[in-house]
């Protein structure tokens, strides 16, 4: 048997022993017989002949002795040597080097450094005698065998969290505590919230012992049940480890009469480093003097680390048994200088902790107040009396960082000016306003945005579609407030040469550019008045641009796309054929693929037709398709409900649906036109938030192909375009929403549905949740939502505005403008020839 090794081959060490001794055999068969062929021969002669012969017998055979040499050689010397006993730990007889190298390679898990391991594991039979005479054995494979503790042991799920920053460990930057009690939680705890919670982007809890059965709004408060000061303190520090330790990396402790400056807490815990253990606030010293280091007062506030409380949580019982006081403030800095060898600090790596005392009588609204400079650079303030003092702290302190902010703003622009003069194109080359990103460029004819024509009064560009509509609302308050802001910044720049008053809009425009804002270009008219006195009305032009804000992204519930969705199909008799084609492409695209879904029919009987059910059933090839379907696809269930009325208001039968599902069911209502797929299934599962969105779609609604296509070559399946169809925004037959945000917006109504009975058929979905929810209302176009054309016929006995939506949308679904257009020029040609 062979084995590799380093890529030669050598012989095994049996066959090398053999060939060797055969030619021991041949070399002395040769020098015998060349001794007796010349025994008559004397002297050198006789030597020199007989050395001649045997180079002339043995040359042949040369090379290969040399070979052979050379391969042994080699392959001793490839060969790594292990210092390991032959035997394999056995004890008994010896083997050669060649069997004993052959045996190592055998054994599972030797070490052979930089020899290559053999494909096969090669094993002696049992009870063989390993002596020299004994026969070649055979190798046998040895099948690998799992470990039966790996063969019970089941594949570990892998744990995905359902957010980046969860599974990267990404925690938030700050986290605020506000001790609070039952007396102020409704006053100054409310001030603080306002103060803070808009500012900040961290979390706020306000800790009380007990607190009022009312609650502020849009205040998140613990209470532990303890009025003790020290024992309250105990218990947040408790809370905090149990639930938010993880969260977050720095921990701020204020007083509710205690104001802080939320932009300067976000600009010095911005700038720390989270991994030291720091104890940093307005520090004091112990009562008696007698403990080493100091303590953090807390009427002025202080900030611990994740990394002081995760050192400070298996001793915290240990502080609250051993540790007496009376001041929670004290309690704590004892804790932490006992047990984490940390003392209060007011400043770090160069970062101060700036704090102000308004003192008894102090007048704080004084002028020399307010050009204190420990006032003017104050990150806290104590003690403040009363809510409307925290206000106008708020309101002064903010107004400072807003100056700050503009100063700022003046100075990068200077710089951009400078910087742009020795730019290539010079000042051209600096976008204005500047520091404001420059105009979208479109990069092709559809996609060039529109500027909308404007005056005081009315708007060209209404909603509806209207060439001319009465502006009022927000659009009359931002014209105002447009106008003003250009003539506030038009006498910034001719004053005091020339006074300008009196603004009147001759000609405005604007439009919204995505990439900076809106933009405004205004023809007033002003009256111009000069310094001696002298007025005349002029004409100017201005450009003004409102910059998009900073940009927020709204938290929003998790959401799953494994929900399932309960498709609710209303469907009427004239509808019938097509509801069979609605059938089919569910079998196609949902029931064929798997989909978590379920359909339900509604059939809604007239009483005429209700009373031949027994002999003539109007639905019967519906529901013999549906029993098709349902032999077809073994897992699919397909219910329907019969419901008969007279007046075929959803409402009505909406209602009997919901009273038959649970309230965690997402419904989907569809029509019989609706083609459902994946895709959509997926944007419904996201759209649709319990308790906080219900989501109508805007389909996509295909043109009349006699119109779109007058050549006939109407394709298959016609792509999203401008003249094979159109989104109706007319149509509100679709929609995404649970039973519990349904059953909410019904019970909201049923007051008003009592004084008017007709309001039920008055209304549609999407004016239920307008009107009767709370929750957001999302409608976008939806392109994997397309209707194919169908010359649809309205039902007079709908509403004004329903009957006046359905028109709007039957006529809009024809074809478009062009079309229509080119349609009545050809009409028209053909009746004057």
């Amino acid at each position: 048997m062979a084995w590799r090794h380093g890529g030669g081959g050598v012989p095994s060490g049996d066959t090398s022993e053999r060939r060797g001794a055969e030619l021991e055999l041949l070399l002395l068969l040769l020098v015998c017989r060349t001794r007796r062929g010349t025994s008559s021969v004397s002297g050198a002669s006789h030597e020199s002949m007989r050395l001649s012969m045997l180079v002339a017998l043995v040359r042949p055979v040369g090379p290969v002795i040399v070979g052979i040499s050379l391969g042994f050689t080699l392959s001793l010397l490839s060969v790594t040597w292990v210092d390991e006993p032959c035997d394999g730990g056995g004890g008994g007889g010896g083997f050669g080097a060649t069997e004993g190298m052959l045996l190592l390679l055998g054994q599972a898990g030797s070490s052979l450094k930089g020899a290559r391991k053999p494909e096969l594991h090669i094993h002696r039979a049992q009870g063989s005698t390993e002596t020299a005479e004994e026969e070649d054995f055979q190798p046998r494979i040895v099948p690998y065998n799992k470990p039966a503790q790996q063969q019970q042991s089941s594949a570990k799920k892998v744990f995905r969290a359902k957010y980046a920053s969860t599974e990267l460990g990404i925690r938030e930057r700050l986290f605020v505590a506000v001790m609070t009690s039952k007396n102020s939680l409704n006053t100054l705890a409310v001030a603080a919230n306002r103060t803070l919670n808009h500012h900040l982007d961290g979390r706020i809890i306000f800790f009380t012992g007990t607190r009022n059965r009312k609650v502020p709004h849009g205040m998140f408060v613990v209470a532990h049940g303890e009025e003790r000061p020290v024992p309250s303190m105990f218990q947040t520090l408790r809370y905090l480890l149990e639930h938010h330790v993880t969260e977050y990396d720095w921990f701020y402790f204020l007083q509710d009469d205690t104001y802080t400056q939320p932009d300067r807490l976000k600009t010095l815990v911005g700038h720390m480093s989270i991994d030291h253990r720091l104890y940093l606030g307005r520090p004091g010293e112990f009562i008696g003097g007698e403990a080493q280091g100091r303590y953090c007062q807390g009427r002025f506030g202080f900030l611990l680390s994740r990394a002081l409380l995760l050192k400070l949580q298996p001793f915290l019982e240990q502080c609250r048994n051993d540790i007496v006081s009376v001041r929670p403030d004290e309690w704590l800095g004892r804790c932490i200088i006992d047990y984490a060898g940390t003392s209060c600090v007011e400043e770090h790596e160069g970062l101060h902790y700036n704090y102000f005392e308004i003192e008894k009588d102090m007048e704080w609204k004084t002028m020399s107040v307010e050009e204190n400079h420990h006032f003017q650079d104050a990150l806290s303030v104590h003690p403040v009396s009363s809510p409307e003092q925290m206000y106008h702290l708020h309101r002064y302190f903010t107004k400072r960082e807003l100056q700050k902010t503009y100063e700022e703003i003046k100075k990068l622009q200077a710089e951009i000016k400078n910087i742009s003069h020795v730019a290539v194109d010079g000042n051209r080359s600096a976008a204005w306003p500047i520091g404001i990103p420059p105009p979208f460029q479109p990069k092709s004819r559809f996609e060039v945005l529109r500027w909308d024509y404007f005056t005081e009064e009315q708007m060209f560009s209404c909603a509806d579609g209207a060439p001319k509509c009465q502006i009022n609302g927000a659009d009359h308050e931002d014209v105002n407030s447009v106008i003003q802001m250009a003539l506030a910044e038009l006498n910034k720049k001719y004053s005091p040469v020339l006074q300008l008053s009196a603004p009147r809009l001759i000609n405005g425009y604007r439009r919204f550019d995505p990439t900076r804002g809106m933009e405004y270009t205004l023809d007033l008219q002003l009256q111009a008045t000069t310094e001696s006195g002298h007025g005349q009305a002029i004409e100017h032009r201005v450009h003004l641009v409102r910059p998009l804000s900073q940009v927020e992204i709204i938290p929003m519930p998790y959401v799953t796309e494994a929900t399932r969705v309960h498709v609710v199909l209303p469907l009427t008799s004239p509808n019938r054929p097509i509801a069979l084609r609605f059938l089919d492409l569910c079998a196609s695209n949902l029931f064929e693929l798997g989909e978590n879904v379920v359909l339900t029919f509604l059939f809604l009987y007239e009483p005429a037709e209700a009373q031949k059910v027994g002999s003539s059933d109007v639905f019967a090839e519906v529901k013999a398709k549906v029993a098709a379907v349902e032999h077809h696809y073994p897992n699919v269930k397909i219910p329907w409900i019969s419901v008969k009325t007279e007046n075929p208001g959803f409402l009505r039968v909406m209602d009997i649906v919901s009273r038959k599902h649970p309230v965690d069911t997402l419904f989907l209502v569809a029509t019989a036109d609706t083609v459902i797929n994946s895709e959509f299934l997926n944007r419904c599962r996201m759209n649709a938030i319990s308790g906080w969105q219900v989501f109508f779609p805007v389909h996509f609604q295909d043109f009349d192909p006699r119109i779109a296509y007058p050549d006939g070559s109407a394709p298959a399946t016609p792509d999203l375009l401008r003249e094979a169809g159109h989104f109706d925004r007319y149509a509100f037959e679709e929609a995404c929403f649970y039973n519990a945000d349904y059953m909410a917006a019904r019970t909201r109504m049923t007051a008003d549905a009592q004084d008017n009975d007709e309001l039920l058929e008055s209304l549609d979905m999407f004016d239920v949740f307008v009107q009767y929810s709370s929750l957001h209302v999302f409608r976008a176009v939806e392109p994997a939502l397309r209707q194919a054309y169908r010359n649809r016929t309205c039902d007079p006995q709908l509403s004004e505005d329903m009957f006046h939506r359905c028109l709007q949308s039957t006529h809009e679904g024809i074809g478009s403008r062009s079309q229509l257009a080119m349609l009545m020029f050809e009409q028209e040609q053909s009746n004057n020839t």
